[in-house]
């Protein structure tokens, strides 16, 4: 991947709104709703085996978690009429265990028109508001709004804030394979998958797709991040449909799914973040989510189905990597993680995006620092976790041109096989987080931050994590020349790893060893009450938060540079 990044903004492939598939959507949404509905309800019954009694369970257990949620965990966005639509699901489902006089096919009849309006709530719930004239207006103001905090930060004076000295592009480096993901754009499906560090991702990542000139994507976002007024009307205008994570009944997971996967059949680009969450660690994802990401397997074997084998029926998988120096949620992410990891049974789970104003100073800290993003686009895969060339034909690994169809097929026929399509999205999820690691941009934050932590565990080796990061802070002194020696050694190796194609490394990274490691302390979790790494009077290096060192660090996880040290 090379250096040179994206210093324009791309013409858009489809000009004219009305050809935009999410704008196609939304015309027809009402019928969508309904079909994704009924698609669910027969899913579930699939499942059930459209056994009455299994399907009953499936309602009670329904109930009883919907209940639950409502009494324990309830949201300002939840819906006003929801102790009122369960509580009328609950006195049906009491008469129907109460009425000896209904015969099992009246009883079934009953509990399907329960599933039916279950399923229908849900999809209502889940669809995408998208509007044409809001998603415009929205684009405006994050292209505007970030470019002015952008030249306040770069140029000094009041009149900073209307000068145009510099773009969001030269803030936000896009690189890699822009030009193939606009071709196939145009031709099938895409559905880009990116690593997931901060709620900033959902935002950054629909002003990328403006930039290279893409239709609007739809994505799910968490439903918890509407009940800010500023992000759900950016979500809203950005083509987001919701996914409320508290919810894991059956029923509910079948019409999310359902969902995403309808949505793929229809020909709307998608953006999932496979990891399912925020990474909590500062790890690269390793073990994705494969549910939603199923649905773009299902969704091409359907495409297939109905005979639509050229290329427009073809759906594209583009992994996206976005490398930040610092993580606004970083301190209670890492926080998290520990508290999991370490088994501890109650954690105190905060969010610094919890209010529009919180929102709107890490902003102004963001654009005000003299620090940059990378977004980088890996090559495009198909369903089977091949590379895609630009005319969409898949290429296997001795470089032949296959036919992704064979694939689902059974005696010449594409058929429904569930357990075939669980391999192929287990093997999809294992390609997607190869590409991960290949192309990650190495900062030198990362560098810096993983280059400290894994001195220190040298020096304390018969601590385990949890021990070792009870140190005390001031204990913990890096002498500056036997740092920047260690330094030295990992970039060689990142290097190797880069000749290898393992591994992508920021312009940034070819200055000398010294600019390099001030770049990075510099910049690493540079905002945070606490700096993760700092140079002392003497020169020598120290942490004010451990923790935050072992997040920064996470990011180079994966590519064996522990053994090292």
């Amino acid at each position: 991947m090379a250096d040179t990044y994206i210093k324009h903004q791309y013409e858009p492939i489809l000009p004219k709104k009305d050809e935009w598939p999410v704008v196609k959507l939304s015309k027809n949404r009402k019928d969508f709703i309904r079909k994704v509905a009924d698609a669910s309800k027969k899913s579930v019954l699939e499942i059930t085996s459209e056994n009455i009694d299994l399907l009953r369970e499936e309602l009670e257990t329904t109930l009883y978690r919907e209940k639950l949620r409502m009494k324990q965990n309830p949201w300002a966005v939840d819906p006003d009429d929801e102790k009122e639509f369960w509580g009328k699901v609950k006195s049906t489902m009491v008469q129907l265990s109460a009425d000896g006089s209904l015969t099992k096919t009246q009883k079934k009849k009953k509990y399907l028109e329960i599933l039916d309006d279950i399923t229908m709530r849900y999809s209502e719930e889940i669809a995408s508001n998208f509007i044409h004239s809001h998603y415009k207006v929205t684009r405006r103001i994050v292209t505007f709004g970030f470019s002015r905090l952008l030249n306040a930060a770069r140029v000094k004076g009041f009149k900073s804030i209307f000068s145009n000295q510099f773009s969001l592009q030269d803030k936000i480096q896009i690189v890699g394979e822009t030009d193939q993901i606009r071709e196939l754009a145009s031709k099938g499906t895409i559905v880009m998958v990116p690593t997931h560090f901060s709620n900033l991702d959902s935002i950054l990542i629909g002003w990328i797709i403006s930039v290279l000139g893409l239709p609007p994507f739809i994505y799910g976002a968490g439903l918890n991040l509407f009940n800010i007024s500023i992000f759900a009307y950016f979500m809203n205008a950005l083509g987001a449909y919701k996914v409320d994570r508290r919810k894991k009944n059956l029923i509910y997971l079948e019409t999310l799914k359902t969902y995403s996967s309808e949505a793929l059949q229809f020909g709307v680009h998608s953006l999932f973040f496979p990891g399912g969450t925020r990474s909590r660690s500062g790890m690269i994802e390793k073990k994705l989510k494969l549910g939603l990401l199923s649905t773009a397997v299902e969704a091409q074997r359907a495409n297939f189905e109905r005979g639509e084998d050229d290329v427009s029926g073809k759906i594209f998988i583009v992994p996206v990597t976005i490398n930040y120096h610092f993580v606004l949620e970083a301190p209670s992410l890492i926080q998290e993680h520990l508290a999991l990891t370490g088994q501890e049974r109650y954690y105190k789970e905060s969010d610094e995006f919890s209010t529009s104003y919180k929102i709107s100073k890490f902003l102004v800290k963001f654009f005000t620092k003299g620090s940059d993003i990378s977004v980088s686009v890996g090559k495009a895969l198909d369903v089977l976790g091949n590379y895609v060339d630009n005319d969409g034909n898949s290429i296997d690994r001795n470089g032949r041109k296959i036919d992704t169809k064979d694939y689902f097929l059974y005696n010449g026929k594409v058929t429904v096989d569930a357990q075939r399509e669980e391999e192929y999205t287990y093997h999809l999820g294992k390609r997607i987080v190869e590409e991960f690691h290949k192309i990650n941009r190495v900062f030198s934050s990362h560098l810096v931050a993983f280059t400290a932590f894994q001195m220190i565990k040298r020096d304390n080796k018969k601590m385990d994590l949890y021990n070792l990061l009870r140190l005390p802070e001031e204990d913990v002194v890096l002498i500056y020349n036997e740092f920047k020696e260690e330094c030295l050694k990992v970039l060689g190796k990142i290097k190797e790893l880069e000749a290898e194609s393992k591994v992508q490394i920021a312009p940034h990274m070819k200055m000398d060893i010294d600019s390099i490691i001030d770049h990075g302390l510099a910049n690493v979790g540079m905002y945070h009450a606490k700096r993760p790494l700092v140079k002392n009077s003497m020169g020598n290096i120290e942490t004010q938060d451990l923790n935050l060192l072992y997040y920064y660090h996470n990011r180079l996880h994966g590519y064996d540079l522990e053994k090292l040290f």
